[in-house]
């Protein structure tokens, strides 16, 4: 059960930081909103995850997961652009990600 929050833990992360760029340096009411709750949520669940699994493996799970999210989300609904060596080393991001997960019991 701490890889699933932890993983939506690194979702949450990813929605913040999103609403985060839509809020305009908090001036705009609902995407500050959404910010301010993906944070509360993303640590809630980041510390249920933590209860179980070392704290330097989530970390960087959650930020990873924040990490390549984010660019989707840029990409995806930001206009973002990626070169080849962006893409390569999110690659090797994702392959990291992976190896902790597989390496770590719980």
């Amino acid at each position: 059960m701490a890889w699933s929050w932890l993983f939506l833990a690194g979702l949450c992360e990813v929605a913040w930081a999103y609403g985060l760029k839509l809020s305009n340096g908090f001036t705009r009411p609902i995407p500050s909103l959404v910010t301010l709750v993906g944070i509360t949520v993303s640590f809630l669940l980041l510390s249920q995850a933590l209860k179980m699994l070392p704290l330097g493996i989530a970390y960087a799970v959650w930020t990873g997961i924040g990490a390549l999210g984010g660019v989707l989300v840029g990409v995806w609904l930001g206009g973002d652009h990626l070169s080849p060596w962006q893409i390569g080393s999110l690659g090797l991001v994702l392959v990291g990600l992976v190896g902790l997960k597989l390496s770590t019991a719980s």
